[in-house]
């Protein structure tokens, strides 16, 4: 199957599902989560793969043994293409449309050492900063969790103190509702956005490797 785009149907769907999130609502209408979600989305990562690599479809369930929210799926279909441990490229698709990101979403503790030390350097470092400011400029936004003041051990006027401050890191492009969203060229789009975020992933990748 081609990517052709995700139909309305897919928007209006989780729309529906945010209003109705039941186990009645979803057996009712899981035909069209299989036809205008889970199967574009896995036309979509398809096309992607050969450059990328294989996508992983987030299950559509949500885990909610320890949670107080009960309701039991996700109001979004996520894929995400792993370059190395939490650390690559996502895609979604929700009611508010399609996104994109990158970067590295989890770290233990170890894994999160060898970046604070590798942006410490100053080659390292400063090689980290120009591609988040080169991202930034081209028009994604810095997210992840952050400490609030400096991480053990560090310096609240360390050069680099802002990206020490990340225990995760990651960059991200709405589309919203696009008219794009909606057509075959959403894959070339994508493929020229994580590209452009390559750089980051890479660089995460290298240095906790």
């Amino acid at each position: 199957m081609s990517f052709t785009g995700f139909p309305e149907a897919a928007l209006d769907f989780y729309d529906d599902l945010e209003i109705d999130n039941s186990k009645v609502f979803w057996e009712a209408h899981r035909d069209v989560y299989r036809d205008s979600v889970a199967a574009p989305m896995a036309a979509l990562t398809d096309e992607l793969a050969e450059e990328f690599g294989d996508a992983k479809a987030f299950r559509p369930y949500r885990d909610v043994r320890f949670a107080k929210d009960k309701t039991p799926y996700k109001t979004h279909q996520g894929a995400f293409v792993a370059m190395g441990p939490a650390t690559g490229y996502y895609v979604e698709v929700a009611a508010p449309g399609v996104k994109v990101a990158a970067g590295f979403y989890h770290a233990d503790a170890e894994t999160l050492a060898l970046i604070r030390r590798a942006i410490d350097d100053d080659l390292h470092g400063s090689e980290l900063e120009r591609i988040v400011a080169t991202l930034v400029r081209k028009g994604w936004e810095v997210g992840g969790d952050r400490v609030k003041t400096a991480p053990r051990g560090w310096s609240t006027d360390h050069p680099r103190i802002d990206l020490l401050r990340h225990r995760s890191l990651t960059v991200s492009r709405d589309y919203g509702f696009d008219e794009i969203i909606h057509t075959p060229e959403l894959a070339d789009q994508i493929r020229r956005h994580w590209r452009e975020a390559r750089p980051l992933v890479d660089w995460v990748v290298r240095r906790t490797a």
